[in-house]
């Protein structure tokens, strides 16, 4: 990011959308850290910072448990300055706070989806909040798939004066490393619950991937879809011919697509289940697959070890319980010890990201994805609004 900022009151649409407790405290700042190098760029540059975000899905405008408020103690601490607080996102007071703002300052800005128009890209929303600064940033890659006021509306309003922060940068260098400038072998690990979630981006990366590796829920639709026998798994029935089509796309591209060849299989969705480990394509009646086994596995890290290139999204298992993390535990380990003989490795997706998070890995990898949802999206499209809005002159 180039930009001089200063005398320059800088309006940054960040991703504040984080995870609060009961007691309405932070308990995951990886979104507010990834805003911090913009903002501390604009304040060393001499200018001020009016920040704008959503939390939550407030139904009936203000509600006090999606209150910024709650996240002002979290940015206080990491940027060590205070920061003012609108206790609206427009109108006279929020707007006399932004005019009187000084360089070196700070303000926040209440939730936008307090409003009903910030979701629905309303112009005139946009416009309004358009009139808190002079240079517009948007350094919310979380929210850039969605074509809301504050992301990609409002840029119209700052031609010339518009561009992206450092975290939105990353994301946008991270993926077109992956996508258009990968080292081979390239790599792709699918996990996550539904084939049907991942269709447009699985084949998509049949154009560009050496192997994809396929995890999750979604493995047992490929095993059926193969003849074998999954107990009570979760399938798509109607995902069945799309696998199949799936693997022989994949076949005439020369790709690779590796199935999990054994699971841990519970006989109730519960940590407290009583498990066996069992060949993936024979798991008895009554039984269901909840994690990779030992030998995929194993088959798993050696692909993952002689890539140059990992894409990383959705998990093995159901990792959030202790007797099925194992898979999704050891895929991020072997990732990370890729990344450490020069793999390059993006983790995106929120289960994925959580994960890494999980294990205290976030830094053996080479890039975490702060947008889950908009980083397929980009994948599948190649653009998203949000980005769009800023690069259009």
């Amino acid at each position: 990011m180039t930009f001089n900022f200063n005398n320059k009151k800088a309006l940054i649409r960040v991703d504040f959308n984080v995870p609060l407790n009961d007691s309405f405290e932070v308990t995951d700042h990886t979104r507010i850290l990834a805003a911090l190098p913009t903002i501390k760029k604009v304040l060393s540059d001499g200018g001020s910072v009016i920040l704008m975000s959503h939390l939550g899905r407030p139904k009936d405008g203000p509600t006090e448990k999606y209150s910024l408020k709650h996240v002002l103690p979290e940015l206080k601490k990491h940027l060590g300055i205070d920061i003012k607080f609108a206790d609206d996102c427009i109108g006279e007071a929020a707007y006399q706070l932004s005019k009187d703002l000084k360089p070196g300052e700070v303000l926040l800005l209440e939730n936008l989806r307090f409003y009903k128009q910030e979701e629905k890209g309303d112009i005139e929303f946009a416009k309004k909040l358009s009139l808190h600064g002079n240079v517009y940033v948007n350094d919310a890659f979380g929210t850039a798939h969605r074509a809301h006021a504050s992301t990609a509306v409002i840029a119209q309003f700052f031609a010339g004066n518009k561009t992206f922060g450092f975290c939105i940068e990353g994301e946008l260098n991270s993926i077109n490393k992956v996508l258009n400038g990968a080292e081979k072998p390239f790599t792709a690990i699918m996990g996550g619950a539904k084939v049907s979630d991942k269709i447009i981006i699985l084949q998509q990366l049949i154009n560009k991937a050496d192997n994809i590796i396929i995890g999750g829920g979604m493995a047992f639709t490929f095993v059926k879809a193969l003849g074998g026998s999954i107990g009570k798994s979760l399938v798509e029935e109607d995902r069945l011919q799309t696998a199949i089509d799936i693997l022989e796309e994949a076949k005439q591209k020369n790709v690779k697509i590796f199935i999990p060849v054994d699971a841990v299989v519970a006989d109730e969705f519960s940590n407290n289940a009583n498990t066996l480990h069992t060949p993936i394509n024979s798991i008895p009646d009554g039984w269901m697959g909840l994690d990779i086994g030992n030998e995929s596995q194993l088959k798993f890290g050696e692909v993952i070890a002689n890539s140059k290139t990992i894409l990383w999204n959705g998990p093995m298992g159901v990792f959030e319980m202790s007797k099925f993390e194992a898979g999704t535990k050891a895929v991020a380990e072997a990732i990370c010890e890729a990344t450490s003989k020069g793999a390059f490795s993006l983790i995106g997706g929120g289960d994925s990201v959580a994960a890494i998070n999980k294990y205290q890995l976030a830094d053996k990898v080479s890039y975490v994805s702060t947008g889950g949802g908009a980083l397929l999206e980009y994948i599948e499209a190649g653009t998203l609004p949000g980005i769009s809005a800023i690069l259009e002159k």
